[in-house]
């Protein structure tokens, strides 16, 4: 992308505070600086120690609060956080200007690796799910389970829906397309992303609508914004592309963790039809689709996708597992109790 076709960006380190970024009850927020990127971490504190990490990857235009809804139902199961991708949410722009789906995994990898929290949960849509294909294929050892909503693997015939999306990663066009939406309100845009997004706009409740607007409104602040929507918008572009073992399909053979695929049957921007690709694709998979859901299932359905979640860690045996420690926990502290009991009584 040439220097003239968006405005300059400053560095990461004298960008503007240009609002505050929602925080839901339960949970925070915090800033992690990595080698060449600094990324926003939104989580909840665990139901309990000892529960296995997850971790969330949103999609494109997307950012960590599309997972709040999922998170705090499977507050109980899993210990959760979802990070902002570098240039969405409140994650500045990485340092090389680098918004691949390959640059993208190297970011989670990298948080990955220096949280020492894997593996994990890896949890993606849309383009999260391309790039948390690939951080499972060239990196099994950082995952446990794999859960893809709507993930934006290759397809033949592109919906057409979705094309708009597409042309962003062309040269030019997203300047274009701010000249040409200058006009319209933070509200305005809001509608169109829902009514692109949703199987049901009218799911989204009167609060949930006021705070898209208001994020809508932060964002649009951002210096940096259009460029990295443009950009990564290029990134998924070139990965389509790619053949061989960069090949997202080809990795998605690789991955060896449990998968669970959800797909929506009103999804306009990943067409349905690509659900029984993936599932013969990914090696270990379950498949769910819900017919009414749109491209963001886990904030349309986010009660049907963690029952899904949990029975895919059933299947797996974790939560017999997160069952006997906890009994095995109990029967210690039991055993304690008595052991001070009889001590008690001895000194008596």
């Amino acid at each position: 992308m040439s220097s003239t076709e968006l405005p300059f960006v400053p560095p990461a380190n004298v960008l503007p505070k240009v609002g505050t970024v929602r925080v839901a009850e339960g949970e925070r927020l915090r800033s992690v600086e990595l080698p060449g990127v600094t990324l926003t971490i939104r989580s909840r504190p665990p139901a309990r120690e000892g529960l296995p990490p997850a971790l969330f990857v949103h999609g494109l235009g997307g950012s960590s609060q599309n997972w709040s809804a999922l998170m705090a139902l499977l507050d109980g199961v899993v210990d959760g956080e979802a990070l902002d991708l570098p240039g969405f949410g409140d994650s500045p722009p990485p340092d090389d200007g680098n918004y691949s789906v390959t640059g993208h995994a190297r970011a989670v990898i990298r948080y990955l690796d220096a949280s020492g929290r894997g593996p994990v949960h890896l949890f993606g849509n849309s383009l999260g799910g391309a790039i948390t294909t690939r951080v499972a294929a060239v990196r099994p050892d950082l995952v446990r389970t794999l859960t893809l909503v709507s993930p934006a693997l290759p397809e033949i015939r592109v919906q057409r829906a979705a094309v708009p999306t597409g042309l962003l990663a062309v040269p030019g066009v997203a300047l274009l397309f701010t000249r040409l939406t200058r006009e319209w309100t933070a509200e305005q845009r809001v509608r169109g992303v829902m009514a692109l997004c949703y199987g049901d706009p009218g799911r989204v409740t009167p609060e949930g609508f006021r705070n898209a607007v208001q994020e809508m409104e932060r964002r649009l602040r951002l210096p940096y914004f259009w460029d990295a929507m443009a950009r990564s918008a290029r990134g998924i572009v070139n990965a389509y592309t790619l053949g061989g073992q960069q090949g997202l399909w080809r990795q998605a053979e690789r991955v060896l963790a449990p998968t669970l695929l959800v797909y929506g049957g009103r999804d306009q921007l990943v067409g349905f039809r690509m659900a029984q690709k993936a599932a013969r694709a990914f090696r270990d998979s379950r498949l769910v689709t819900l017919p009414d859901a749109g491209h963001v299932a886990m904030m349309e359905y986010p009660e049907t996708v963690a029952l899904a979640f949990r029975e895919l860690l059933e299947d797996a045996g974790e939560l017999a597992a997160q069952r006997a420690r906890r009994a095995g926990r109990a029967d210690a502290g039991g055993d304690a109790v008595d052991e001070a009991g009889s001590d008690e009584s001895m000194g008596g």
